[in-house]
């Protein structure tokens, strides 16, 4: 089967608005893709930190096969809904029948009910304390004495810009040192291989450089930006070896650098500047770089509806 018809079969077990099926089928496909580089055999444990709504989640329980498992982990509460994140323009398209957004207990539910249900187990828990949780003899999923792991690969797939910080992202690599043989990275690379992904890249950074500024508990899409160099070094601090490592351009169908720009632009950003950046200078800087994310519109054919989402860093630790 080839992987266009694996995206379609895949896509459609998720939790979706038929009328906007195109949006899960390019994330599923994007996944498939990622995939194609992790190489995980059928029959592994697999653990994914931060799985929000699932778009991996499904991916990674269809290459498992019936033999494996995937354990799903997520801080969300259940009933957080993913498409509050954008604009409402941007949000209609992700909205359910009757018209509430999706929430990840609602989209959780719908892929536990479905034919891949069996191989999840969905966790509500914040990465490290579910990791504490491990060592515990009681745990399901705890090592045996010997020195085997609990899982073949733990796969943290576009979530790493959700840490609060660098330094809870390297205490949760050197937890997942005693309990994975592998760490399998993806995340934004801040990259624009193609011109029109430009925009996303800048707004990535102007996002960051509001929510550095803003109080420390966020819900917001974009906390901690770090890209390969960063990442990688966080890894090899925590005992990883970087095995492989390759950049991936993402697909026309991909509309994450569309919504991201879109909140960037937006009023309700520029009010959270006002409300959060106090010193003039800051605000001016965050301000600045905003601009310069709505200047590059003006290059680009479709102006909005034409920007690209930038380069997918993906890596394998070992």
């Amino acid at each position: 089967m080839s992987t266009q018809l694996d995206a379609v079969s895949i896509a459609r077990l998720s939790l979706h608005d038929p009328t906007h099926f195109s949006i899960p089928h390019s994330q599923t496909l994007h996944r498939l893709v990622l995939l194609q580089h992790w190489n995980i055999p059928t029959g592994s444990k697999v653990l994914e930190l931060g799985c929000g709504q699932g778009d991996c989640t499904t991916v990674l329980a269809y290459t498992v096969g019936e033999q494996g498992r995937v354990v799903a982990v997520d801080p969300g509460e259940l009933d957080y809904g993913e498409s509050s994140r954008f604009s409402e323009a941007e949000s209609s398209q992700l909205r359910a029948p009757a018209g509430a957004p999706y929430t990840l207990g609602q989209a959780q539910g719908h892929i536990s009910q479905g034919p891949l249900g069996r191989r999840i187990t969905w966790v509500q828990q914040a990465p490290l304390d579910y990791l504490s949780s491990l060592s515990s003899p009681s745990s399901t999923f705890s090592p045996p004495a010997s020195k085997s792991k609990a899982f073949h690969a733990t796969v943290l797939a576009h979530c790493l810009w959700y840490f609060a910080s660098p330094s809870l992202i390297l205490s949760t690599f050197r937890a997942l040192k005693q309990h994975s043989k592998r760490l399998l990275l993806a995340e934004w690379s801040l990259i624009a291989t193609h011109p029109s992904a430009q925009p996303h890249v800048l707004t990535a950074l102007t996002q960051a450089a509001l929510e550095c500024r803003k109080p420390k508990h966020s819900d917001s899409n974009i906390r901690t930006v770090l890209g390969p160099k960063r990442l990688t070094e966080l890894a090899l601090a925590a005992g990883w070896q970087l095995e492989s490592e390759t950049l991936v351009q993402g697909g026309e169908g991909l509309l994450d650098g569309q919504w991201e720009v879109s909140a960037c632009l937006s009023s309700s950003f520029e009010r959270e500047v006002e409300e959060n950046v106090s010193d003039e200078r800051e605000r001016t800087v965050v301000l600045a770089s905003r601009d310069a994310c709505e200047a590059s519109l003006e290059g680009i054919q479709g102006g909005l509806k034409g920007v690209r989402a930038m380069d997918v860093w993906v890596a394998n630790f070992v």
